[in-house]
């Protein structure tokens, strides 16, 4: 269960790291691009603002080599602003391109609740995962969240939420006073989360430990 932690200067590494070895995994962190050629299963991480890591992945070459890791169908996990990355656009500071393996746009959480009243953002803290409109448990087997529940509280720090345009590529929301949160992205090989797994308790390193068996 090696699983290679991609290190561009903008994630939460030492947690990452921790994460994975306490659910039975060997961390082998990387700052090569070239190190995902040869790689069993890759976690990218990200901690700030969108455009900025963006500009750091393709500064390091990490872009393409991600792209290419995708391709060969190994199991590939973002998470916060790794997860925001793997869309299309992200609306930080700015329009950047993101690395664009599911179509849509990251953008702010709405500084208003459901019913209009000023809260708070960043959105920090424990809230419950469930199930995308329409949609029951049976679509979380064979994916990371698979043992875990409905309702189970994960643990958020983030400023903005992603939009993807395929209900498909949702794999599981939350709210926030109301206001709807992408919490995990899924295509094919591909699965990002906007919450850290990493810091979620026993809920999260089940995650962890079910994308470490992917």
């Amino acid at each position: 269960m090696k699983t290679h932690v991609v290190d561009y200067g903008r994630g939460n590494i030492a947690s990452v790291c921790r994460g994975v070895e306490q659910s039975g995994g060997e961390v082998v962190l990387t700052t090569r691009a070239s190190d995902l050629a040869k790689a069993e299963r890759v976690i990218l991480p990200g901690v700030g603002a969108f455009g900025d890591c963006m500009s750091q992945l393709e500064a390091l070459g990490f872009v393409d080599a991600v792209k290419g890791f995708a391709a060969t169908g190994r199991p590939l996990f973002g998470i916060c602003v790794g997860m925001q990355v793997l869309h299309s656009i992200g609306e930080e500071f700015g329009r950047h391109a993101g690395i664009g393996f599911i179509p849509g746009t990251v953008s702010a959480i709405p500084k208003t609740t459901a019913d209009g009243q000023p809260h708070k953002t960043p959105h920090i803290g424990w809230t419950p995962l469930e199930y995308p409109a329409g949609k029951g448990h049976e679509r979380w087997k064979g994916t990371i969240l698979e043992d875990v529940e409905a309702g189970t509280s994960v643990y958020f720090v983030h400023s903005f939420t992603a939009a993807p345009e395929t209900a498909a590529h949702r794999l599981a929301d939350c709210h926030y006073n109301g206001r709807l949160i992408s919490a995990a992205v899924q295509r094919d090989n591909i699965t990002g989360v906007q919450f850290h797994p990493e810091k979620s308790g026993a809920a999260g390193l089940k995650i962890i430990e079910r994308f470490l068996r992917m």
